[in-house]
């Protein structure tokens, strides 16, 4: 069988590895559990009964997670979070003092605190604001030396909220093939009605894809992420994930949510927020304080105004929180799209800045 090519970029210890192995990994079968040391009861009878140690990747959740996104569940690891998906990748990827990530700046904070942690450098090929922050895709591909072992990817991208043009992506994606590990972000692919790329991780084997439960699914406070990629990829991580990432209750939660009618509400909360993001950004086009709205494919709206200070003043004075986002795009404030009243709200502020 020809080796994966996925392996060939993976640290050497990290393949020498040899991974904890959790008794919940090694039991099977059985009514008297005495392998754990766990407490063969939940005292407090007020809660719920969760003296057992969870499964590290419960079968039914991946199986589930892996239909939802189009893939088999060979390729499907379960993170904490999308964030949880970027350590590992990290960790797994990059050595401390020698190799590298690429990003695109404005981005996702946490793929440059994630290298941080890990003692990884960082090459920064910025979007190209002139054009609404597109992808340079042969500036990527330029800069992705021998030392970047991981491009990062946010699109929709996160805080500027535009969908990465796909054919530049899969240029990144073919032009680095055996040279370094694409990661694509979706975090907020439910809210544009362009597919995803999984259909991409059949012939690139060096493609990963995240995904999570927090946005559309409104899981925030679970911690649902999956991690889509390679079997080898897959197996390579689950070396170094924590012996039980996934809590029962988070199971439990997630297994409700992902069933049919629960889908279909996560898909039309999905529309019914990008339908009021169309309707929010051309109420904030109106407003003097206001400069200029970028587009957005995701649940929130990057917004440019004429003086951040008071906008955020003005915010704070009525319990409206925002997100000033100058470190990233100078004088520009990020706005994720809320209710009908929450909406309001906004533009009733902001037309008195």
């Amino acid at each position: 069988m020809t080796p994966d090519p996925v392996l060939s970029l993976v640290r050497p210890d990290i393949l020498e590895l040899a991974p904890y192995s959790s008794a919940r990994k090694e039991s099977a079968g059985g009514q008297v559990w005495l392998d754990a040391n766990e407490n063969p009861v939940t005292p407090h009878a007020g809660v719920p009964r969760l003296n057992r140690y969870p499964d590290p990747q419960p079968p039914e959740l991946v199986t589930r997670l892996a239909s939802l996104y189009g893939v088999t569940p060979d390729r499907a690891l379960i993170t904490r979070g999308s964030d949880e998906g970027i350590d590992l990748l990290l960790r797994a990827f990059c050595r401390a003092g020698q190799d590298s990530i690429l990003i695109t700046p404005p981005t996702y904070g946490m793929y440059a605190v994630a290298a941080g942690i890990q003692g990884a450098g960082i090459v920064k090929v910025p979007l190209l604001r002139e054009e609404d922050f597109a992808l340079d895709a042969h500036a990527v591909v330029a800069a992705a030396s021998p030392v970047v072992k991981l491009v990062f990817l946010c699109s929709p991208n996160n805080p500027t909220g535009q969908l990465l043009d796909r054919d530049a992506v899969l240029h990144v994606i073919s032009s680095l093939a055996g040279r370094a590990m694409v990661v694509v972000d979706e975090a907020y692919a439910e809210f544009t009605p362009e597919p995803s790329l999984v259909e991409a991780l059949r012939d690139n084997p060096h493609l990963v894809i995240l995904r999570t439960l927090s946005k559309a699914f409104g899981l925030a406070g679970a911690r649902v992420g999956t991690l889509l990629g390679s079997p080898a990829l897959i197996e390579v991580l689950k070396k170094i994930i924590a012996p039980y990432p996934i809590p029962t209750p988070v199971t439990r939660a997630a297994l409700e949510a992902l069933v049919g009618h629960g889908i279909a509400a996560a898909r039309l909360s999905a529309l019914k927020l990008s339908t009021d993001r169309r309707r929010l950004e051309e109420e904030l086009k109106q407003l003097p304080c206001v400069r200029r709205v970028w587009p957005s494919d995701a649940n929130f709206l990057l917004v440019e105004v004429h003086r951040v200070p008071r906008v955020m003043a003005a915010a704070c004075a009525v319990g409206l929180v925002l997100r000033d986002r100058s470190k990233d795009v100078p004088n520009s404030v990020r706005i994720t799209v809320g209710t009908a009243a929450d909406n309001q709200l906004v533009i009733d502020t902001l037309s008195r800045v």
